[in-house]
């Protein structure tokens, strides 16, 4: 029986192959790609990589119609592994290899220019092109897996749970509080699954919330319903800890009285300057205010997020 080593080293003979694995144990390639950084034909290159792929020194993946080769150190066998520190360390330092490392930075640089190309012509309905393969908000998805998963959070006026469904699954725990049995048996069987979700019934004049117990609270689209906002904010700076923040999203002032009568609007809006004063009487600090995009199918006021940091 022979030793695997001795296997691996026939596969390795030829100077060819040894520089083929220099060039795949950092990058992905393509036959073609292959062809033109050995300056070699394709059925010479193809012959090459038959051969470290039957020794289990290169693996293959296919991306549409192409294939890409690549040798995945981690999962050569022991002898493998030991044998190849020793080669990769001659071969490096030949004119082959040298001359190799040139021209691939020539593949990949028409790779980038392949993409830079397609940019160029494309950058004008981009977003659009985007937005009708992916959707329009995946990327704000994407960006939750940022926030800390130790976070306690509070959804305040969480009305049917939307909110405190999107934030949970990326927190330690949610406190979803609103005054509204309907509005909470709602929340209750959207929420049904969520193991880490606690729901409570209360005002925010009143938050059924120990001092300090939140890290975050957030207050979407709720304060315009509060007859006292600065008690209402205050109640807020209670249960939120010192150095944990709070987000309020609201709408901009607007004209739409018939809200009141409508829907039981108590304000119609709040300003830059107004939800800042209010934040920092209710024990906030370094308040940001920043107006949000605008749906072009929504039909309701403009609507604006401010952060602040309780004192």
């Amino acid at each position: 029986m022979v030793a695997p080593i001795l296997d691996h080293m026939t596969a390795l003979s030829d100077p060819t192959r040894c520089r083929m694995l220099l060039l795949l144990e950092k990058h992905e390639l393509t036959v073609s790609e292959l062809c033109s950084v050995l300056q070699m034909p394709q059925s010479t290159v193809s012959r090459h990589l038959k051969t470290l792929a039957d020794d289990g020194w290169v693996t293959s993946r296919r991306d549409g119609t192409s294939r890409f080769y690549s040798m995945q150190v981690e999962d050569l066998d022991a002898a493998a592994a030991r044998l190849w520190p020793l080669i990769s360390e001659q071969v490096t330092s030949t004119r082959g290899a040298e001359q190799d490392e040139r021209r691939l930075r020539g593949v990949l640089s028409r790779r980038r220019a392949k993409s830079q190309e397609f940019f160029a012509s494309a950058a004008g309905g981009w977003d659009r092109l985007r937005g009708e393969l992916f959707g329009d908000e995946f990327f704000l998805w994407a960006v939750l897996g940022l926030i800390d998963p130790a976070l306690v959070v509070g959804d305040l006026g969480c009305g049917t749970g939307q909110l405190t469904e999107v934030v949970a699954p990326h927190v330690r725990r949610v406190i979803s509080v609103d005054g509204s049995d309907d509005m909470l048996d709602a929340a209750r069987q959207r929420l049904s699954g969520a193991t880490n979700v606690d729901i409570r019934q209360g005002e925010l004049e009143g938050l059924p919330i120990e001092s300090g117990e939140l890290d975050v609270a957030m207050l979407s689209l709720v304060l315009h319903y509060s007859p006292e906002p600065p008690r209402a904010l205050a109640e807020v700076g209670r249960v939120v800890r010192t150095g944990g923040r709070v987000l309020v999203v609201d709408m901009l002032p607007h004209d739409r009285e018939e809200y009141q009568q409508q829907m039981g609007h108590v304000w119609l809006g709040f300003s830059e300057s107004q939800i800042t004063r209010l934040l920092a009487g209710a024990g906030f600090e370094n308040v940001r205010v920043r107006m949000l995009p605008v749906d072009p199918d929504a039909k309701g006021p403009a609507l604006f997020a401010a952060i602040g940091v309780k004192q």
